[in-house]
């Protein structure tokens, strides 16, 4: 017999056993998924089957679970991937975050990573130089107390994304106020026309150097690639006053310049009229004292004759007196021994001339 039943005993119905073998042992795992897939269509609106009509699916709804199941499986795999598989661009670096900390940095290329809500990826620009501008002129004040606008521009990179993520609340505001206050203390320290006309590329270094250190000390994950002053300018209230000064500086150079040349014009000038004076005075010293040496000379002669014969050097020297007076005098002589004279006409105004041009002639000296 198939069943291998013993002759005394009746048939066993095998599909009645393993009824009672499901009753009685483990249970059925079909079953179990049966009642799933019936729990599921239910979730989806399918109406209960009708009073009377055996629970479960019916023999065609297996397949169906199936298909579905796939597609479940299917649809939770795709998204594992795209959400596992990230392409990192040569000018970006991916920062991983496993559970909300930061786990690794993905390099550019291919890279893999647990799906959220384990792991997530964001993105950072390392490569890309990107710009902050002052948003208009800026007033600030030198250390010679003047005022100056200033429009600036700062280049910046992102050095470690991990700190530029996770080490400052906001990046930006942080930049744009370290920024401000960089350029403020570098120009605080500087005059006027340092700044305006000045070495300005030596005030931006040092300008980007003090931004860095502060930036730094932050732990902001950024890099100041250059500081740019785009234009700098006093205020508009005192342009005409400063415009002024800048003409009165740049007509200086044209005034010394005049004045050195009309210097090296006058001073030979000078030295040659100084030389002819000196000259001059040196002639009239030496005919003063040769003057006054031989007058010397001719006293001693005549005082040595004198001592000789008093009477004769005195009448000689009244006559030589009054021969040296009357020469230049002039004279009128009238005789009245012979009876009376007659009538003369002097010319009174004659006579008054020239005793004063002979004494001209005879005090006229070298100036000296």
């Amino acid at each position: 017999m198939a069943w291998n039943d013993p002759p005394d005993q009746p048939p066993r119905d095998p599909w009645g056993d393993r009824k009672k073998r499901n009753e009685d042992g483990p249970p059925d795992l079909e079953e179990m998924l049966r009642k799933f897939w019936a729990q599921v269509t239910g979730l989806f609106g399918n109406k209960k089957p009708a009073r009377g009509t055996p629970s479960g699916p019916t023999p065609s709804s297996g397949p169906k679970m199936s298909t579905v199941a796939a597609i479940i499986a299917a649809v939770i795999t795709l998204w594992a991937l795209m959400n596992s598989v990230h392409i990192i661009e040569p000018r970006e670096t991916g920062v991983v975050l496993r559970f909300g900390k930061f786990d690794r940095a993905l390099a550019p290329g291919p890279n893999f990573s647990f799906p959220p809500p384990i792991e997530t990826v964001q993105r950072v620009q390392t490569t890309q130089v990107n710009s902050f501008n002052s948003n208009g002129k800026t007033r600030m004040l030198t250390s010679d107390e003047n005022l100056v606008d200033i429009d600036f521009a700062v280049q910046w990179r992102v050095r470690d994304p991990n700190d530029f993520l996770f080490m400052v609340k906001d990046p930006d505001s942080s930049l744009a106020q370290v920024a401000e206050a960089s350029v403020r203390q570098i120009v605080g320290s500087k005059t006027l026309d340092d700044v305006l006309i000045g070495n300005r590329s030596a005030i931006t270094l040092e300008a980007r150097d003090l931004m860095q250190g502060l930036l730094d000390s932050y732990q902001a994950g950024i890099e100041v690639a250059a500081v740019n002053f785009q234009d700098a300018s006093v205020p508009q209230e005192v342009k005409e006053a400063f415009d002024d000064a800048i003409k009165a500086r740049e007509d200086e150079p044209r005034f010394v310049n005049e004045a050195e040349a009309y210097a090296s014009k006058i001073e030979p000038e000078a030295q040659g009229k100084a030389a002819r004076i000196l000259a001059e005075a040196e002639g009239f010293k030496a005919s003063v004292v040769a003057k006054a040496e031989g007058e010397a000379r001719r006293f001693e002669l005549l005082a040595e004759q004198y001592r000789l014969a008093p009477d004769v050097t005195r009448q000689r020297l009244y006559l030589e007196t009054m021969q040296e007076v009357l020469k230049r005098v002039p004279k009128v002589l009238v005789d009245g021994k012979n009876g009376p004279a007659p009538m003369l006409y002097l010319p009174m105004d004659k006579l008054g001339a020239r005793p004063a041009a002979a004494a001209a002639e005879t005090t006229l000296e070298p100036q000296q």
